[in-house]
């Protein structure tokens, strides 16, 4: 099936259809060797040099080789992926070294140019198309066809738990009072954006958002989330939590959570919490929640 997307002056012809060989039963185009290693329920990936790691460029990325996991477990060759909230453009990167069609959609302009930048930085492929666009995440069902996408995969905002100062804690030493000490990383001050909402109106807009999405997602087509919890005024704040509930309210059906193990790309942690209060970094880790759509 090819889908015209148009949004505003611009036009986007996108296929769905695998290019690949495999039996109409496979999940996706790996081999069995490739297969056992995504079977641990604990991930670690390095950045590479086309990562963006600067955080005034976007507060929160992803490694490409993240991104890659996923699209390669989760979809064939030629197949249609979406993120609804592209930020950088991270899994369109993926997608296009992998030749899967990509979608991605996000409230910021200036995010939409750097993840179009980074896609023209690439070598084009004949077969496939990525593309990004700006828009509201509550209106993506208005440009794809019902049971269109194999794969969603998206890093949303946390709320509003970057929409304050940065204090650093878990860093030690010099490292703590870095070039991001005392800012405040927030998305935007949108009204629409999730960053600006507290923790139940951000499940009540996850719900929302997901729901609609529901119809586009293939029949057992993956959507994978990775989210962090966080720590506030000695709380965790279990956003994992909020997104489970969220998706399974509106119909998706949690298939597993996976630890994104992240110490190997983490320096010099801090001692947060000793000596009288045991507090696991968030820094450390974060959950990659694989539904489906039952």
């Amino acid at each position: 099936m090819t889908l015209l997307i148009e949004r505003e002056t611009t036009a986007v012809r996108l296929n769905n259809d695998r290019l690949c060989d495999c039996p109409p039963n496979h999940i996706n185009c790996m081999t069995a060797k490739e297969w056992i290693k995504s079977q641990l329920g604990v991930w670690q990936f390095y950045y590479e040099s086309r990562d963006i790691r600067d955080k005034n460029a976007h507060p929160a990325t992803f490694p490409i080789a993240l991104a890659a996991r996923c699209i390669s477990l989760f979809s064939h060759e030629g197949e249609l992926v979406l993120d609804p909230f592209v930020g950088s453009g991270t899994t369109l990167v993926a997608a296009k070294d992998l030749n899967r069609n990509a979608i991605g959609f996000d409230l910021k302009q200036e995010y939409v140019d750097l993840c179009r930048q980074r896609l023209d930085d690439l070598p084009e492929l004949a077969d496939t198309t990525q593309a990004a666009f700006s828009a509201d995440a509550r209106t993506i069902q208005e440009y794809l066809e019902p049971e269109t996408v194999s794969l969603i995969l998206t890093s949303p905002p946390y709320a509003n738990l970057l929409n304050r100062p940065r204090l650093n804690k878990s860093r030690r030493g010099a490292a703590r009072k870095n070039e991001q000490y005392l800012k405040t990383e927030q998305y935007s001050q949108d009204t629409r954006d999730l960053g600006t909402l507290d923790l139940d109106d951000y499940q009540e807009a996850m719900a929302e958002i997901y729901g609609r999405l529901f119809p586009v997602l293939k029949e057992r087509g993956h959507c994978v989330i990775d989210v962090p919890d966080m720590w506030l005024d000695n709380r965790r704040i279990t956003i994992h939590t909020a997104v489970v509930e969220a998706l399974r309210s509106v119909g998706y059906e949690l298939r597993n959570t996976i630890i994104w193990d992240r110490t190997n790309i983490v320096n010099r942690v801090g001692i947060f919490g000793w000596p009288s209060n045991y507090i696991t970094m968030g820094t450390t880790f974060e959950y990659l929640l694989d539904f489906w759509k039952p």
